[in-house]
């Protein structure tokens, strides 16, 4: 191939990145255009009815349909109360537990494999019971989603804990730092990039399984705002935390 011939597409993809890092907002959207044009394609095709497969335009109206009569805003409000509320449980009890299993040997013997057999099952695997203990109501919901982060935040902590050096802990300590010191200031701060990533783990599951809706459309719909909400969550708020740790520890450079 000809140098001529690359060259305008080299240029053009120079442009692109450069474009990309003066507005990143919209550059995260281009991706999806092709799936757009591709999901649009298959509809038109007629290969899947459209009350199986509903088009794109068709999500869009039921996304204003569902705004005007205030139901998106009632359900996504219902639905982060709840999931704010599971996390901060899960977070309570994951963080503190991991931390536990990961300093102390005894506790890892004893606890790991029952950590491990735990993570192997489920949330949908308790449902059946928990509807026969508690019914469909607030407490069952609360308990997946506790049940559903809190694994990967376990998990994720021990693994984290356990990757900070030794040397560390003994130079922190040689220069006269307490064991809670330790803790807070070494211990903690190397292993929150695991804990990041298991806290992103398990909410990234648990949004994307989405509770039934009444139509295909409306389910559709739960999933494109469910993916756009869990972006936002993750790029804003789960990736700087977790490259902001990366960089202190040397884990990633800027």
């Amino acid at each position: 191939m000809s140098a001529a011939a690359v060259s305008p597409g080299l240029r053009l993809w120079g442009a692109y990145v450069r474009w990309s890092a003066r507005q990143p907002v919209l550059a995260s959207l281009v991706p999806f255009v092709p799936v757009l044009v591709l999901w649009a394609a298959v509809v038109q095709s007629g290969i899947f009815p459209r009350v199986f497969l509903p088009g794109p335009i068709e999500v869009v109206e039921k996304f204003g349909t569902l705004m005007a009569n205030g139901i998106l805003p009632a359900y996504l409000e219902d639905s982060v109360v709840r999931l704010a509320a599971g996390t901060a449980v899960g977070l309570a009890i994951g963080i503190p537990l991991g931390l536990l299993v990961g300093l102390s040997d005894r506790a890892y013997r004893v606890l790991w494999p029952v950590l491990l057999f735990f993570q192997a099952i489920g949330d949908i695997a308790w449902l059946p019971i928990l509807l026969i203990w508690f019914g469909f109501g607030l407490t069952t919901m609360i308990f997946v989603i506790v049940y559903t982060v809190l694994f990967p935040v376990v998990l994720n902590t021990v693994l984290g804990v356990r990757s900070v050096p030794l040397e560390l802990h003994r130079a922190a300590l040689s220069l006269g730092a307490s064991r809670a010191r330790v803790l807070w200031e070494v211990v903690l701060p190397g292993a929150l990039p695991n804990i990041m990533t298991g806290l992103r783990n398990g909410l990234g599951f648990l949004m994307f399984d989405a509770r039934r809706a009444g139509s295909v459309v409306e389910i559709l719909l739960g999933m494109v705002v469910l993916g756009v909400l869990w972006y936002v969550v993750d790029s804003w708020v789960l990736a700087p935390i977790e490259r902001a740790t990366g960089q202190r520890w040397g884990l990633v450079t800027r």
